[in-house]
């Protein structure tokens, strides 16, 4: 029997990356997204003939919809060993002073509240599988960004939680990491003009962008990693050293 994955922001193209990796490495999926359907439509396609998957459209700020989405995992598919939180959100820079409430609460309902709600939902599955979580955060969660002080801030949170669960959770068993990402190319990121992506590439001591299966790849390896647990992997290209 293939293990489970629940992969957060399946749609998204580093989502959508890390899902197809782990199947292409022998896990079943649980694909969630909010309304991109074409999307994960176009993912289906490219993953081995032989993957077990099940579709999870919901929005991840309802508790309710995720109740019943994790019902439906339950039902048609099993209990998951790996939990990817790779769902997040970025509101377009601005000065801090031309933030609001209502945009960091956005930001943080996204980013930090919705991983933290759907670990704990699924957090007896997790022992029971003796399972991994993998969250994704960002270099600006590491070092922070000007412009970006909500999601900086979201991305930090996100780490300090897989910190503090890390040591949690690892009597029972379970390991929960982070990958902080550096610029990677993505719908996330494809207002900037292409002298602001080449700024990014300079900036970069590979001398390179990075790629969403990079970060996959970064994923895969911390689920295989069997004693590591509460560290934050930077796949920047030597950004933040």
């Amino acid at each position: 029997m293939k293990p489970i994955a629940l992969v957060t922001g399946a749609s998204g193209g580093i989502g959508g990356a890390i899902a197809k990796k782990l199947a292409e490495n022998g896990y079943a999926l649980a694909l969630q997204y909010r309304s991109n359907r074409a999307a994960v439509d176009a993912l289906i396609k490219e993953l081995p003939s032989d993957t077990p998957y099940l579709l999870l459209p919901c929005d991840l700020t309802d508790a309710g919809a995720v109740g019943e989405a994790i019902r439906t995992l339950h039902e048609r598919l099993g209990k998951p060993s790996a939990l990817i939180h790779a769902a997040g959100v970025a509101p377009k820079q601005m000065l801090f002073s031309e933030t609001d409430d209502a945009l960091c609460r956005q930001v943080f309902d996204v980013n930090v509240l919705a991983p933290m709600r759907l670990t704990r939902l699924l957090s007896d599955d997790l022992r029971e599988t003796r399972g991994c979580v993998v969250a994704l955060s960002s270099m600006w969660g590491v070092v922070g960004a000007s412009c970006e002080v909500a999601y900086s801030a979201s991305k930090a949170a996100l780490i300090g939680f897989v910190k503090a669960l890390a040591k949690e959770l690892a009597p029972s068993g379970v390991r929960v990491n982070c990958v902080a990402p550096g610029f990677v190319p993505t719908g996330m990121n494809a207002h900037l003009s292409a002298a602001e992506v080449e700024d990014f590439r300079q900036a970069t001591p590979l001398e390179r962008l990075g790629t969403p299966d990079d970060i996959a790849a970064a994923v895969l390896y911390l689920l295989g990693a069997g004693f590591v647990t509460g560290q934050v992997l930077s796949v920047d290209g030597g950004i933040v050293i």
